[in-house]
């Protein structure tokens, strides 16, 4: 069973020979290396670009454990670039390799070689590092497939699908496993045995439990607003932790390096500006999120708000939580200033839409709850509410067009309808 992955196929291909390093990042078993490995291989393959002109290197396989020695390496590629033809430089879990920046940057100086690179963690996208490629590194994040993606293989209507989506997510394998119980094994088994236990490692924890505390505060909280100090507050009174609010902020921070979460700012947006704390964080993985919590809390309303998250990211959208100041002043009354929020503002260039999640809209009361941030926003952008069930697209008096979660996840172009 083979999964399209055509979007990041085609930024690949957007940019092929651009000078620069492409660097594919994204969570443990998101389909970086089948995407390298395999897709873009094939690819290259059908355009007539010879095998003996791809040089692959999996750097995490132990019989190539050599290769992570830098002189090692670019000896090996120097040797394999024979002529004068285009060659492509496939690399795998970079950050195995001893000082990769330095050896990205030499070959770079191969000037008939375009490199791939993969890579696990974001660390080797730091700011030093970056400075390092002088504006040369190309970053092409992949998610776990899309509910769309999803679609394409799984065997059975969108209802029952998103039934399946919601509770297991997008890892690939999940995806090719038969029973419920083998993708609740796998991903129970990958959260303890991969994630968790790379992040201790990595980064020499020593306090596990607390740790695998906050993994849960965040599980249980996702599309809430939250920051270190309410987490460090809430360790001291329900679990009675000493917890420093330095540790909490390292702590997300390893998370957020992992790909197993991101984060949401706020952002106000008649006044233009950042709020700063509290943000929301989102797992980049449902099913993961679910499997850590022991599919105890299968909430529908806060899983859906994730997915539109992580979809709008995946279309290549900055993702922000939005904030609108609501003033009022009745005759009698003093002025009051009232805080609405709006789910996401997703920027991408020129082009902004403001979007709510709301899980159902029961009657009229309830539209009217979830239209206000919109309606007060004041400006031209396109405004849209998602539901779970609705027959088709709509748009109301005041231009707020409302679609099921369907035909959002299915449609790539479902923003412009």
């Amino acid at each position: 069973m083979e999964i399209k992955r055509d979007i990041y196929l085609n930024r690949l291909i957007n940019r092929m020979h651009n000078g620069m390093i492409k660097v594919i990042t994204g969570i443990r078993r998101s389909g970086k290396s089948y995407l390298l490995f395999s897709i873009f291989r094939n690819y290259l393959l059908s355009k007539g670009i010879r095998e003996d002109h791809i040089i692959s290197i999996e750097l995490d396989r132990f019989e190539n454990k050599p290769y992570r020695n830098p002189v090692t390496i670019l000896e090996f590629i120097k040797r394999r670039v024979a002529d004068d033809q285009n060659y492509y430089i496939f690399l795998d879990e970079v950050q195995l390799l001893d000082e990769f920046a330095d050896v990205l940057n030499s070959l770079l100086h191969i000037r008939n070689a375009d490199v791939y690179v993969t890579g696990s963690n974001s660390r080797f996208l730091s700011k030093d590092i970056i400075t390092e490629f002088r504006g040369r590194g190309d970053e092409v994040h992949i998610y776990p497939i899309s509910f769309m993606e999803f679609m394409s293989v799984y065997q059975g209507d969108k209802y029952e699908g998103w039934s399946s989506y919601v509770q297991f997510g997008g890892l690939p394998l999940t995806v090719t496993m038969s029973t419920d119980e083998q993708k609740t094994e796998y991903l129970t088994r990958l959260f303890e045995e991969t994630y968790i236990k790379d992040i201790i490692e990595r980064h020499h924890i020593e306090k596990k439990q607390e740790l695998n505390d906050l993994i849960n505060v965040l599980a249980s909280g996702i599309g809430s607003l939250t920051n270190p100090s309410k987490i460090e507050s809430t360790f001291k009174s329900a679990i009675h932790s000493d917890i420093s609010l330095n540790t909490v902020r390292s702590y997300i921070d390893y998370l957020k390096d992992a790909f197993l979460i991101a984060e949401a700012n706020r952002y106000d947006v008649k006044g233009r500006k950042y709020i700063g704390t509290p943000q929301k964080y989102y797992f980049e993985d449902i099913g993961l999120r679910n499997a850590r919590l022991g599919f105890r809390q299968i909430e529908e309303t806060h899983l859906m708000e994730n997915i539109i998250f992580n979809e709008l990211r995946m279309r290549g959208f900055a993702v922000d939580v939005g904030v609108v100041t609501k003033r009022s002043r009745a005759e009698t009354e003093i002025p009051t200033k009232k805080h609405l929020e709006i789910d996401f503002v997703a920027n991408q260039g020129s082009r902004r839409y403001y979007i709510q999640s709301a899980f159902s809209i029961p009657d009229e009361e309830k539209r009217q709850q979830e239209k206000a941030s919109l309606v007060n926003v004041g400006d031209s952008f396109k405004k849209i509410i998602i539901v779970k069930d609705i027959v088709k697209p709509w748009h109301d008096n005041d231009g707020i067009l409302t679609m099921n979660i369907y035909d959002f996840l299915l449609n790539g172009n479902s923003l412009e309808l």
